[in-house]
């Protein structure tokens, strides 16, 4: 069953609250999307629910974190923004090994290109604000799962409200009939600017699962069906050359959401992080000359050129 809200955070959060209570605990790991990290540490905590935070990709402290009273083991794949990708096989056995649920958040994914369920995962949350919706145009979320467990979060919604209002709902429906046209657009764009950037000497690292030397890309290759639209990476500088990068290119616009079908680029430190000093942000492995680059539907040769251009005039008197 599934069922929509009015934001992929009201998805999450209706979810959670629906699946603990107070005296409960939950493990949640380090590289899930910010907001929801800051739901269950700060609102939660609030209301006697405790937290742990775990490494991810470390299943071994995963379980480790485990108590008598865990509820909900919570992660995301692919996460934002480094694209790390976590065992769904392994993690949902986890779950059921202890009784605890599991739910994953599968926004970078879309269901075009992995499902979770289909692993064991007991819940999946998405942000459709983004792939599903596609035009960067309307707000929505969705938690899916077993009947039961999908009618227990509903019956929570109901009752603070955080419903999909008609018009959202409609661009919805819109933007899912050329859902999987786009998705396999935005893989194939994706990759090309992943492996450009991949052999660019003014490149230290890229971010995305599938290039071979990503980390996880065995693990992203078992489970996934493509590997998304968003590449993060590294620029070989600091905090400036990662700003005159952004500032250099002309086809992608300057903004922090993703998935539309109009490429979009971002600066994390300055952006989506803008709050934090440099020492706090490193602490939580934000990287001062990080980039991220939702890749959108244009021709993937003119993103490519773009991106060449924009690299070469922002390190022009290197």
């Amino acid at each position: 069953a599934c069922l929509l809200f009015a934001s992929g955070m009201a998805a999450a959060t209706t979810t959670l609250f629906a699946m603990l209570s107070r005296g409960t605990h939950v493990v949640v790991t380090d590289d899930s999307y910010r907001r929801t990290r800051q739901f269950l540490n700060q609102t939660l905590h609030r209301y006697g629910i405790e937290v742990s935070t775990v490494p991810c990709g470390d299943y071994d402290a995963l379980e480790d974190a485990i108590r008598p009273t865990t509820r909900v083991l919570v992660s995301e794949s692919p996460t934002n923004p480094y694209n790390r990708i976590l065992d769904l096989e392994r993690f949902a056995d986890i779950g059921r090994r202890h009784r605890v649920k599991t739910v994953i958040d599968a926004t970078f994914a879309t269901p075009y290109n992995q499902r979770p369920l289909e692993f064991g995962v007991d819940v999946v949350i998405h942000s459709a604000t983004k792939y599903l919706g596609g035009h960067n145009d309307l707000l929505a979320g969705a938690a899916l799962g077993a009947r039961e467990l999908v009618d227990a979060i509903r019956g929570l919604q109901g009752i603070t409200g955080a419903v999909i209002d008609p018009f959202a709902a409609y661009l919805l429906v819109r933007g899912l009939k050329t859902f999987a046209l786009r998705m396999e657009r935005q893989n194939a764009n994706a990759q090309a600017v992943a492996e450009f950037l991949a052999a660019h000497p003014r490149v230290a690292a890229v971010h995305y699962a599938g290039l071979a030397s990503h980390p996880e890309h065995d693990v992203a290759r078992k489970q996934m069906r493509g590997f998304g639209g968003v590449v993060s990476f590294e620029v070989g500088g600091d905090l400036d050359a990662a700003s005159r990068v952004v500032d250099a290119c002309r086809i992608p616009y300057l903004a922090v959401s993703l998935g539309g079908v109009e490429s979009l680029i971002e600066q994390p430190a300055i952006m989506s992080f803008y709050e934090l000093t440099s020492e706090e942000r490193l602490e939580i492995g934000i990287k001062d000359n990080l980039i991220r680059y939702s890749v959108g539907i244009e021709d993937a040769d003119d993103l490519i050129a773009d991106l060449a251009q924009a690299l070469d005039r922002a390190f022009a008197s290197a």
